[in-house]
């Protein structure tokens, strides 16, 4: 799922992620979206399909990650959390049933529940604590969510989201929990936080043991391409990221031949492919002409590496659809995997 935090996904158009792109559904964040314009002004507009002019689904994630990463400027209890804008330093509150409210607003397709996302390194009492917590608010969510509808009149989805730091009994414990709520879908959150890799794929390999076989695995906030098949081989079906986006406007570009820095002077003469597979949707351009755009400073050099970016991202998730589909994911993964890492 491309990130789109605002309603947007940076520097590519709704027109472009349909048609040129073929995104099947993009992220936006209810932290952000409540700041500003506020969800009461998008209901008015009819939801944030509307909104934003995107006609197919949209996933939002609920703001947890956000209200705990502001650690100065936010008090928590175990109703919810205070916390100040980072924006304005204005006051607000989060709890369980404001999140579900806000997002019912909001209208996406599938909304996430209010979780604690503990930072890494944690202590194990300190993730114990967090992990708990993050059960009760699911069940006080989870009921708010059944009190309520979409006021677009269409089904809304909620996902929980398994916490408990790199502890395995802590992850078993907490996969279980969440998957004895029979949810629509089942996400893992609480990773790629700064742990080390292996860790990553450790407890991401627990949680999907665990979790439902015939409901989406959603794996929060993961990541590079080696990690987006690593993870998929370990039984995750959904992604989000602001890897490629975020790269793309500060000039890497990934490619399945590895991963390209165009600022740098070597490719200031080369007049070949940006892709030299020619499946993403920027092909054409040159590495020559989007380095002289990110070396002038001009907005179409973000706007074509993003392009570019999101539409390798996007491929790779086709092609390993293909490979699982034909039965010859783990051979295919053994060919690709030694490239896409590689520093060009």
């Amino acid at each position: 799922m491309p990130v789109g935090t605002n309603a947007s996904v940076k520097a590519v158009s709704q027109e472009t992620l349909r048609d040129v792109l073929d995104s099947p559904m993009v992220l936006a964040n209810a932290y952000h979206l409540h700041l500003r314009p506020g969800e009461e002004i998008i209901a008015e507009a009819g939801g944030l399909h509307r909104f934003m002019r995107w006609e197919r689904p949209i996933l939002t994630d609920s703001g947890g990650y956000q209200v705990f990463s502001l650690a100065a400027n936010r008090k928590l209890a175990e109703d919810g959390v205070r916390f100040q804008s980072h924006i304005d330093g204005s006051a607000h509150y989060f709890d369980s049933e404001a999140v579900i409210g806000i997002q019912r607003k909001l209208g996406p397709d599938i909304m996430m529940v209010f979780d604690e996302c503990t930072s890494y390194p944690v202590s194990r009492s300190d993730a114990e604590d967090s992990m708990h917590l993050t059960h009760r608010w699911l069940e006080r969510c989870v009921d708010a969510f059944e009190a309520s509808s979409s006021p677009q009149g269409y089904e809304q989805f909620l996902y929980p989201i398994v916490q408990g730091s790199v502890f395995t009994d802590l992850r078993k414990a907490s996969a279980e929990f969440i998957s004895s709520m029979n949810l629509a879908g089942n996400a893992i959150g609480g990773l790629s936080v700064g742990e080390p890799v292996e860790q990553l794929y450790e407890m991401t390999e627990l949680c999907c043991n665990i979790l439902a076989h015939d409901k989406p695995r959603y794996l929060m906030g993961v990541g590079t391409p080696e990690n987006l098949l690593r993870c998929i081989g370990l039984g995750v079906d959904m992604f989000d990221c602001v890897l490629p986006t975020r790269n793309a406007r500060n000039g890497q570009l990934f490619t399945w031949e590895g991963i390209i820095s165009i600022r740098n002077k070597k490719w200031e003469r080369d007049f070949s492919s940006i892709d030299a597979t020619g499946v993403t949707s920027a092909s054409h351009y040159s590495k020559a002409y989007l380095r002289h755009l990110f070396i002038a400073d001009e907005i179409l050099g973000c706007e074509i590496a993003t392009i570019h970016n999101l539409s390798f991202y996007l491929h790779l998730m086709r092609m390993a659809r293909e490979k699982i589909i034909g039965g010859d994911f783990s051979v295919w993964c053994d060919e690709v995997l030694p490239k896409l890492s590689l520093k060009r």
